[in-house]
Order: structure tokens, then C-alpha cells, then sequence
């Protein structure tokens, strides 16, 4: 089969090993060499990453990443797991925790282009499995137009991975209208994923920043570009998000209300909010069958991309068997046709 390329750029052929083309739209890479840049500048743990974080939580990631450093950081046992889970194709997107976003605006560029050129050349030595996402510096928005022209026009990735907010500035504001108008004339995909909630005084333990704070701050950030305007004002945004879209998918009907009932939750959003919602992508990382299923019913089966979070214990064990129940026209889509239009892929199959 043939698919849609994205944007001008030329399409990238991929093989379907199984009955469905599959693509993880949802998984990560490290790179070291970003890390060393900003230590040099800012040595030790970055500004608020342990804010919110019990001691045992402390201790469980510690032992979470030094076993997944291999998988978190290398190709080779990448490749052997997305054999085993039935994954032809894998869109490796940064860690999260390699925004720094906290950092000055060189310095943050110098980052982002380690990171960026650390994704490309893991994708130039598999071209057939992997697919890029790079990342930009959005604290300074200038120069993260001038990266992500960068990564689009120079290193062919098909994506940018941006946080949920930046700085604990939300992404409405109207510093961002310059990125968000490239990323528009670009036709790239946005990669929406969070990195904690910025105020969880009260979510230290149990993982709560993460398991709770996570598609909570996805639902923020998705709130703030569908009442803030960023919708209305870029139409043609392509944007995923991360964690099924966090909390709003599933409670969309009071949003909707606010914005008939409230002047301050319509002024800038010139239609229910729901409409928005749906023309948005999201990640089907929900772990439970009857909350995918409601995702296809709400949200469409079109608009919705197999992500699995690999390699974090976070992940999806099964991310193919995950989505065995749903109608095969359903399957197709949702295991890989729509994340291939997303990024430009092409299969014979």
C-alpha cells in the first residue's frame, strides 16, 4: 500500500513484517553527549527534576535507568525488542529528561543539537526500522525555529518532541506563536509529552508525578492550545499527544459546557472544545481495553497512533496484543497507517 507523505519531503520506505505495518510512535532515546554539554554548564541534578520526588521513588528510578541505559541509549537491543513485540518501526523521540529547557539559550541549543544529531545517526544506521523526532530550545523561541528548520530541512526528522510547558510557562502564551507558525508552515508533527507536573507538592509519593501528574499536565497543555487560541490561530498544526492526551479525552463534556456557559472560556476559542480535541492525534498508551475502546468511539480511529513509551517501566508490555479486540479496519490504522501519514512513510504492502 502506499501511504501519504508528510509535507514536501521525500517519503521513507519501511516494511510490514506482519499482517499490519506497525509503528511506535511513543519511544525514546538517550544521548549522552547532550547530558555532558549541560553538566559542564550546570553540574548536578536539574532544577526541580527531585522537587516532588519521595526517597523511595528516588531509589526505584535509580535502579529503573541504570537496567534500561542499554536500551535507553543504544540500537542494538532496541532492535531485538521491537522484533520480539512485533514493531517494525520504531519513532524515537528524546528522553524527556533532555529538554533542558532550564538552561540558557546556548547552551540550550548546543544541547538540542546533540541530541538532534545523536537521532540521526541512530536513524542513518537503521533507516529501515527508525524514524526521528528531534528537540528544540523553546526557551528561546527564535532559535528553536532555527533547529527545528534545522532538523526538518538538514537531518530529515520527521518530528520535534516539545514538553507540556516551558518553564512553567504554558504553551498558549504568545512568545510561542513564532514556533508554532514555522511548525505550521513546516507541516511537521508535534510530539506533545510531559515531563512531571510543575506544582505537585502533593504527589511525592507513590509515583504520583508521574502516574498522575504525567496526563495531568498533558490535559493542561491541551486545554491551554484549544481556550488559548493556538488552534484557531494554526489550523493546520499536526500535534500528538502523548499518554492518550492525558485526562480530557475522557472528560470533555465539561469543557464544552464552560465554553457555553462562560464568557472567560470562550473569548478565545471560537468553537466547542471538543472540535479541537478531535483534531488532535493521541498516543494509545492507556493500558486498559475499555479505555481504548472508548478512545475509537470518541475520538476516532483515524486520529489515533499505537505508543508504547519504551524502553521506562511505564511502557505498554504488549503493545501490539494491546489492541487485538478492535475491528481489523480499526487495527490497521491505529497499529500503523496513521502514525506512517504522520511521518512521512511508505510501504509496498
Amino acid at each position: 500500500m502506499n501511504i501519504t507523505t508528510c509535507g514536501d519531503r521525500r517519503p521513507i520506505a519501511v516494511k510490514a513484517r506482519g499482517k499490519h505495518l506497525v509503528v511506535d510512535i511513543h519511544c525514546h532515546l538517550g544521548i549522552p553527549a547532550a547530558d555532558a554539554i549541560v553538566q559542564a554548564r550546570y553540574p548536578g541534578p536539574p532544577p526541580g527534576i527531585n522537587d516532588f520526588t519521595s526517597a523511595r521513588t528516588s531509589e526505584v528510578n535509580r535502579a529503573q535507568f541504570a537496567a534500561i541505559g542499554p536500551k535507553l541509549n543504544g540500537v542494538e537491543q532496541r532492535l531485538e525488542d521491537m522484533d520480539r513485540l512485533g514493531i517494525d518501526v520504531q519513532a524515537i523521540s528524546p528522553s524527556p529528561g533532555q529538554y533542558f529547557y532550564f538552561a540558557d539559550p546556548e547552551t540550550g541549543r548546543a544541547a538540542a543539537r546533540a541530541v538532534n544529531e545523536g537521532i540521526a545517526a541512530a536513524v542513518a544506521d537503521r533507516p529501515d526500522r527508525l524514524i526521528g523526532m528531534g528537540t528544540v530550545p523553546l526557551q528561546e523561541p527564535e532559535l528553536a525555529v532555527e533547529e527545528m528548520r534545522r532538523c526538518v530541512r538538514d537531518l530529515d526528522l520527521r518530528g520535534i518532541e516539545i514538553n507540556s510547558n516551558v518553564g512553567g510557562v504554558d504553551l498558549h502564551d504568545a512568545r510561542f506563536r513564532p514556533f508554532f507558525a514555522a511548525a505550521e508552515e513546516l507541516g511537521v508533527l508535534l510530539f506533545l509529552h510531559p515531563l512531571g507536573f510543575t506544582h505537585a507538592q502533593r504527589m511525592s509519593e507513590y509515583y504520583f508525578n508521574n502516574l498522575i501528574g504525567n496526563p495531568l499536565e498533558s490535559t493542561l497543555a491541551v486545554g491551554h492550545l484549544i481556550f488559548g487560541g493556538v488552534l484557531d490561530r494554526y489550523p493546520g498544526l499536526r500535534i500528538c499527544v502523548a499518554h492518550g492526551g492525558g485526562y480530557m479525552p475522557g472528560y470533555w463534556g465539561r469543557m464544552d459546557h464552560g465554553w457555553r456557559a462562560r464568557g472567560d472560556c470562550s473569548e478565545h476559542c471560537r468553537h466547542e472544545p471538543s472540535s479541537y480535541l478531535r483534531k488532535l492525534w493521541l498516543d494509545t498508551l492507556v493500558f486498559d481495553r475499555e479505555q481504548l475502546e472508548g478512545l475509537v468511539r470518541t475520538h476516532g480511529a483515524d486520529r489515533l497512533c499505537l505508543g508504547s513509551d519504551y524502553p521506562f517501566d511505564m511502557a505498554e508490555p504488549d503493545p501490539v496484543g494491546f489492541h487485538a479486540g478492535l475491528a481489523e479496519a480499526d487495527k490497521a490504522r491505529i497499529l500503523g497507517l496513521n502514525a506512517a501519514e504522520l511521518l512521512g512513510l511508505t510501504t509496498d504492502r
